[in-house]
């Protein structure tokens, strides 16, 4: 048995932010096709420690995640993705923080893709941290940006992200800010990824058409959005139960009735259904489910056991 081991470099440089958008947007109509094995994933000590499994039925290959969340330390995010197959006795093992920041930004390509007005280009994102980058490259990769602005409460990292990305970024129009309010007020997308426990904003400072991402908040303490604007818009979330598990803003929402259960839209459900009017202001919230770790460990087996 050979164990390949990737590091997060030879990740980078074997899989595109592109090439993961299209894995992950296959993985979620996977899912609803009935494809995948995949259990809510455990959550230890309050979310510091999670366990991920997930088993595709028609490759017969399994995924399993283990990873320990601390955002005093960097990285913040460390483990191991182990892919397996039932007919190889290879597998394969990459660094859990790269696949993590990978995915997350894939899914965000997704949902930006679908629910964002075809001629977005003005994005602001909310947080500077470890996730921001790949948010940025996977909107940019479905809506070419004419604009961003990068809102942090220290503006040393608000610069440094800009500074990183303005060479991926085509000559957009690149600002820093630490006030959110004007930040939001005229874009076409907003990207929310902090450790937020309430509210980012006001429902009354976004413009009338937007698209918002929001994947900071994947405790039940945890909050980036307001009730409100949740019961305006279409909210579309990556996976029902796993919202309900550990979703703090979907879960105040639904204990405060601004919407109810049937308010959600699963994504892969809205994939299948095809392009279409999701109106004027539409919401994607993701806690990250096994299956977006599961494309992109595809890609890497794809690449270092069979290429």
């Amino acid at each position: 048995m050979t164990t390949t081991t990737i590091s997060e470099r030879e990740l980078r440089e074997a899989v595109s932010m592109r090439e993961a958008i299209d894995a992950v947007r296959h993985g979620f109509i996977d899912l609803v096709n009935g494809e995948f094995e995949m259990p809510v994933r455990t959550a230890l000590n309050d979310g510091q420690f999670l366990v991920m499994p997930v088993h595709h039925r028609s490759t017969g290959s399994a995924m399993i995640k283990t990873l320990s969340l601390n955002f005093d330390r960097t990285p913040a995010i460390t483990g191991t993705v182990v892919w397996s197959e039932t007919d190889r006795v290879d597998h394969l093992v990459a660094d859990a923080g790269a696949v993590t920041t990978l995915r997350t930004g894939a899914v965000v390509g997704v949902a930006t893709d679908l629910l964002a007005d075809p001629e977005a280009a003005r994005l602001t994102i909310i947080g500077a941290g470890g996730q921001a980058p790949d948010q940025v490259r996977a909107v940019h990769a479905v809506r070419p940006l004419r604009e961003l602005t990068v809102v942090d409460v220290d503006p040393q990292r608000a610069r440094a992200l800009v500074h990183r990305l303005e060479p991926e970024l085509d000559g957009a129009g690149l600002h820093t800010t630490s006030d959110i309010a004007p930040a939001v007020r005229d874009v076409d997308v907003v990207c929310c990824a902090t450790t937020a426990t309430s509210p980012l904003f006001a429902e009354s400072a976004l413009p009338a058409h937007v698209h918002v991402n929001a994947i900071g908040a994947f405790r039940p303490t945890m909050r980036e959005l307001p009730d409100d604007l949740l019961a305006s818009s279409v909210v579309v979330v990556d996976d029902v139960d796993a919202i309900l598990e550990e979703s703090g803003e979907i879960i105040h929402a639904l204990e405060s009735g601004a919407i109810t259960k049937d308010a959600l839209t699963e994504l892969g459900h809205a994939l299948t259904a095809g392009q279409g009017d999701f109106g004027k202001r539409t919401v994607f919230k993701s806690v990250g489910i096994a299956i977006q770790d599961w494309a992109i460990a595809r890609l890497l087996a794809d690449k270092f056991l069979r290429g």
